[in-house]
């Protein structure tokens, strides 16, 4: 395996938005958001977030590649976090029949990786309390829970 990184092309783009809203609003649901409220919550963080697509300033969309094909993307962005400026990583998104065969390992090595050659010292991220693969994967990198945020709907 010899994953890299490239910058997402237009294709993929419009490809990757579709299915990420869609995950992004199905996590929620699955957390115990109700469903029309996830629905509208990703129909609205996606265009405040990148409002020009793949060219949005300061927004790092990547195609994860292995020998040349695309198997997932790693979207990061440069943010204030908490202990100082930092890499933040909005999405990384595995397509899933290449799951399990290490490439969000590589993806995570290369967004820390990333981080290192911006002159950052932490990367940081969000993960749904349900999702056990994810939430594994990062502490098996090192990766500490900071906060954990419940809900209860009454």
């Amino acid at each position: 395996m010899s994953v890299e990184l490239r910058p997402i092309g237009d294709a993929e783009y419009a490809d990757w938005r579709a299915r990420v809203e869609a995950d992004y609003a199905q996590d929620m649901i699955d957390a115990g958001v109700d469903a029309e409220e996830a629905r509208k919550k990703a129909e609205r963080d996606f265009p405040a977030l990148l409002p020009d697509g793949a060219a949005t300033e300061g927004q790092d969309l990547y195609s994860v590649v292995d020998d040349g094909e695309s198997v997932g993307v790693l979207w990061l962005c440069e943010r204030d976090l908490d202990g100082g400026r930092g890499l933040f990583v909005y999405d990384v998104r595995i397509d899933a029949e290449r799951r399990g065969h290490g490439y969000g390992r590589a993806a995570m090595e290369l967004a820390e990786a990333e981080a290192k050659r911006r002159g950052l010292s932490r990367v940081a991220l969000n993960v749904f309390g349900g999702n056990d693969v994810a939430r594994n994967l990062y502490r098996s990198l090192g990766y500490t829970e900071t906060a954990i945020f419940m809900m209860k709907v009454v």
